[in-house]
């Protein structure tokens, strides 16, 4: 087991598509290449070392982003985000952003921070299987704009999400069961889970139960425990369900077969064995000083270096 120490898990889309649309483009020609996603996931980087002073950390990515396991349960699952006629396992990215995405890749490599991917899983199953191998061992945090990382949350464990979606990394959200309990009225993670099958989320292209919303089902959950316990319930005819809701529940059924294997991360994806401790040195001077002139990054890079003391 780990010593003692804080493993910090970066959702990399969530932060480098939030650089991009918050961060100004500051090019003055148009021979430069576009750089304000590098320069904004960088100082998340930064911030997020100096204020939490991780002992760990892994920039977890999206090796798939809509893996065929979740298409094949809900054919619907971000359908959204495909490109009009595009390769249907290709995501909607900005013609800006797109080129980016491997400097940010090269800049971690650079500085020595894990990148961590694992073919066929998003990113979401690499941060669920790395919480799973580390928690007990490391206190977790997890970085995201993302609801569906809330059911990692686990007092217990001290694993903890830092939501982004509202006031960015540096006003970031602490997400822990005290805060599940007063924004949907569960007590858990797993509860949280078992809350978002039910309800859906459109963002996702996951239609829930319909006419279930999220009170109704935090209710159901509060009554039955699980939707293992409230499948149950509405099997064994249980009065206490009744009407409409019985009615929407047993129309949802084949629905309520198949989502959970798309909504609950994938906590026994393949994520190899890493080491994922801060660097004690800079990995690759030859590229940073390259990544500096080539892409003006100087001023972010020397921020990350100072936040983890090799400045």
């Amino acid at each position: 087991m780990d010593q003692a120490g804080r493993l910090l898990l970066l959702d990399s889309a969530s932060l480098y598509f939030r650089a991009f649309f918050g961060v100004p483009d500051q090019r003055t020609g148009p021979g430069e290449p576009p750089t304000n996603a590098v320069r904004g996931f960088l100082d998340m980087t930064a911030t997020l070392v100096e204020r939490f002073r991780p002992s760990h950390l892994a920039a977890c990515w999206d090796n798939d982003w809509r893996p065929q396991f979740r298409v094949a349960a809900i054919p619907s699952y971000k359908t959204h985000r495909v490109a009009p006629g595009a390769d249907p396992t290709a995501e909607e990215t900005p013609d800006e952003l797109a080129p980016q995405v491997p400097v940010i890749a090269d800049a971690l490599r650079a500085l020595g921070l894990a990148r961590v991917g694992v073919d066929g899983f998003e990113a979401d199953d690499v941060i669920g299987a790395l919480t799973h191998r580390h928690r007990g061992g490391l206190a977790v945090d997890i970085v995201t704009g993302d609801r569906d990382l809330f059911q990692l949350v686990d007092d217990a464990r001290k694993v903890r999400v830092l939501y982004t979606a509202r006031g960015g990394v540096r006003e970031a959200e602490v997400i822990d069961q005290a805060a599940l309990q007063t924004r949907y009225a569960v007590p858990t993670g797993d509860a949280y889970a078992d809350l978002a099958i039910l309800r859906g989320d459109a963002s996702d292209g996951l239609p829930g139960v319909a006419g279930i919303g999220e009170k109704t089902a935090a209710a159901l959950l509060a009554s039955f425990g699980s939707l293992a316990g409230i499948r149950s319930a509405i099997n064994s005819g249980d009065p206490l369900i009744k009407g409409a809701v019985r009615t929407r529940l047993e129309a949802g059924a084949a629905y309520l077969d198949v989502a959970p294997r798309v909504v609950r991360v994938a906590t026994d994806a393949p994520v190899p064995e890493i080491d994922l401790r801060l660097p004690s040195r800079v990995a690759d001077p030859v590229l940073l000083s390259r990544l500096a002139v080539d892409y003006g990054l100087t001023n972010p890079l020397n921020r990350v270096l100072a936040a983890l003391g090799l400045g």
